[in-house]
């Protein structure tokens, strides 16, 4: 497998230092590449190794302010490196997950909070995972039913989530709850949002067996009379949903990021086999019945990169990224899907192996068509945001 993918086109790049960026993560990266990762995930461990180089070089805190430990670049910044970890055969999930929590501790976290986590999610020493999905609630999160109640002081907190992410290797779980003693009447209702330590009194969890391949491991989570300090509630009580909103377009960028990485990955595989491998005397891609679904898979994943530049761009403006950041998910794993395989079929049979590095990203593509959000209320979103039709839910 060849380090460095092919293509760095600066069609993309919305700042001029993204490209020395780009250039920075990829060598790190390829250092350890898609074997490593492979290997990870066969033996059930998280990629340590590879985390912690991250975290030295200052890449897992370019999002996060320069007074916590980062380097105060953006989500723009944070797109390039998500993307070119993919690119090199290693896409974390964990990337995405910091995605959504630094920015909501940033702009809502209390002093105190932002001091002890944000330094350690910029040097990689520190994980939260989050936790807002429940089987009855779906996409409508004013469903949830882990609940919070007043107690004294404090809270206490009940409930159950699924697919929460890593929570194993975690050092704390942010909680997205239903609060029924501020709730107005509306028929909505009313969330808040806390940050807890793993290893509380009354958390657990489950596996949950899962075709994603990857590193990060997937839990059904259960919070029982867990008893929560006025600390642990960020930002302020009842604006929960509004609150994590701050980290949910970024997390729509961070998984766009995550699949045009693997598609990079898979068109950069795909090309070189085509040059190297010959069939009657010339090399398979000297023939258009290869090249130009290759060609046209590039133009779907230049395009959808492209747009979630922008959206990343937007976000960091402080201007509505939701329409972009939806939109560049969207496009994403549709063109990742497509790039994958197409070089899967290029492959032949070698696309099926593990060797080649390719069947086994199927489903980590595949988990952002129906991830974070489904590409169904992506089109809802669209449909009443952008085209001014009805709500139909």
């Amino acid at each position: 497998m060849s380090a460095q993918p092919m293509f760095f086109s600066p069609l993309v790049d919305t700042a001029d230092h993204h490209r020395e960026l780009r250039e920075s993560v990829g060598r790190l990266v390829s250092k350890f590449g898609r074997k490593y990762y492979q290997d990870c995930v066969k033996r059930g461990e998280e990629p340590e190794a590879l985390w912690a180089e991250l975290g030295a070089a200052g890449f897992l805190g370019v999002h996060i302010p320069e007074e916590f430990g980062g380097s105060g670049g953006g989500v723009a910044d944070y797109n390039v490196v998500v993307e070119e970890c993919a690119a090199q055969g290693c896409p974390m999930l964990q990337l995405v997950i910091n995605s959504i929590t630094a920015p909501i501790i940033t702009t809502h976290g209390t002093p105190e909070m932002k001091a002890e986590w944000l330094p350690g999610i910029a040097a990689g020493t520190r994980k939260i995972c989050f936790a807002i999905t429940e089987p009855d609630a779906g996409s409508n999160t004013h469903k949830v039913k882990t609940q919070v109640v007043s107690d004294g002081d404090g809270f206490l907190l009940n409930g159950a989530k699924y697919w929460t992410s890593g929570i194993d290797v975690s050092d704390a779980v942010m909680v997205v709850a239903r609060d029924p003693e501020m709730e107005t009447g509306d028929g909505r209702s009313a969330l808040s949002l806390f940050l807890l330590p793993t290893d509380i009194a009354g958390l657990s969890y489950q596996p949950i067996e899962a075709a994603v391949m990857t590193p990060e491991k997937q839990f059904t989570t259960f919070y029982d009379n867990i008893a929560l300090d006025a600390g642990a509630l960020i930002g302020r009580r009842g604006a929960g949903l509004k609150q994590v909103f701050v980290g949910l377009n970024p997390e729509r960028i961070s998984a766009a990021a995550i699949n045009n990485g693997i598609s990079r990955f898979a068109l950069n595989q795909a090309a070189q086999y085509a040059r190297d491998r010959s069939v009657w005397g010339v090399p398979i891609g000297q023939h258009q019945g290869v090249s130009h679904p290759l060609a046209e898979a590039y133009v779907h994943v230049q395009a959808a990169r492209l747009l979630n530049a922008r959206a990343a761009q937007l976000f960091d403006l402080q201007e509505d990224a939701a329409e972009a950041s939806n939109m560049a998910k969207f496009a994403a794993a549709d063109a990742s899907l497509k790039a994958l395989d197409q070089a899967i079929q290029v492959h032949g049979g070698n696309g099926l192996s593990y060797e080649y590095g390719l069947a086994d990203l199927w489903f980590i593509a595949r988990l952002h068509k129906t991830a974070p959000v489904s590409r169904e209320m992506i089109l809802n979103h669209v449909a009443q945001h952008s085209l001014g039709l009805p709500k139909s839910y």
